[in-house]
Formats: C-alpha cells, structure tokens, sequence
C-alpha cells in the first residue's frame, strides 16, 4: 500500500462496507477479515459470494478463489475462474483457509489503482526490493 495510508484506509473500508451490505454471511466475513493476508487485501461481493482483490479501484482481480454458499449447507471454494471449483468446506474457516493457501506468490497488500496499473507498480516495487538489497558503498 502507499505510504500514506491511503490504501490501508481503502481496504479498511470496504471491509466494513461488505460486512454491513448483507449480500454475504458475516460469520464467512469475520473469517476472511481475522486472517491477515486476506485483510490487507480490498474485499468485494457477488450474489452471496465473497472475493477479494489485490487492487482497490474497480474493475477488481479476479486472479484469487472466491467462496460462496453451497446448497446444503457449508461453502464452495470456487475459482478463481467461473468455471474452475476448488472444492466444499463445511465451515467458513475451512473455505477462507483453502483460499489463503491459493493465494498468488506475493500476493498483498492491496494496491490502490486497478489492475491494468497492477503491473506496473510491482516491477517499481520490485526494483526498489532489488535497489535495497544491494550492498551499501
């Protein structure tokens, strides 16, 4: 996230905005948000589903499993394309778990752009990494 907290205040936001929309079970929610690599990233709903995203400005990443209710009861860790299923969790831990462990290599904290700037930000994040591993002289 920037220095300025913006994206930090960003994330925090919409976090409190679907936990509050009703399209998505708060239990799933509260789930999501206590786990640290998927609180830092920005949260968006669908039809009783809950994604999330490693930018802030809409279009959103699609690049991470999303859960949803399963019939029966439970959830369905799906994606992070429509057509691809993970697979059913019978409790919201279960399904926030199974997404943590799909999650992309260096995947957070949200970026406060959309994803066409995505790149872009982390080659320059990347760069600095570099810049700063190097020996001082």
């Amino acid at each position: 996230m920037d220095a300025s907290g913006q994206g930090e205040a960003t994330v925090e936001a919409g976090w409190r905005a679907v936990r509050v929309d009703g399209r998505v079970d708060v239990e799933l929610i509260d789930a999501a948000y206590a786990k640290p690599r998927l609180r830092q990233l920005f949260p968006w709903t669908g039809t009783a589903e809950l994604h999330v995203s490693r930018c802030t400005g809409h279009p959103w990443t699609c690049d991470i499993p999303y859960i949803q209710p399963a019939l029966g009861g439970g959830y369905q860790v799906s994606g992070p394309l429509r057509d691809e299923t993970v697979g059913p969790a019978a409790t919201a831990a279960h399904a926030v778990a199974m997404v943590v462990e799909r999650l992309p290599s260096g995947c957070g904290p949200a970026f406060v752009g959309n994803p066409k700037e995505l790149p872009a930000h982390q080659a320059a994040m990347r760069a600095q990494t570099a810049a700063d591993r190097q020996p001082s002289k």
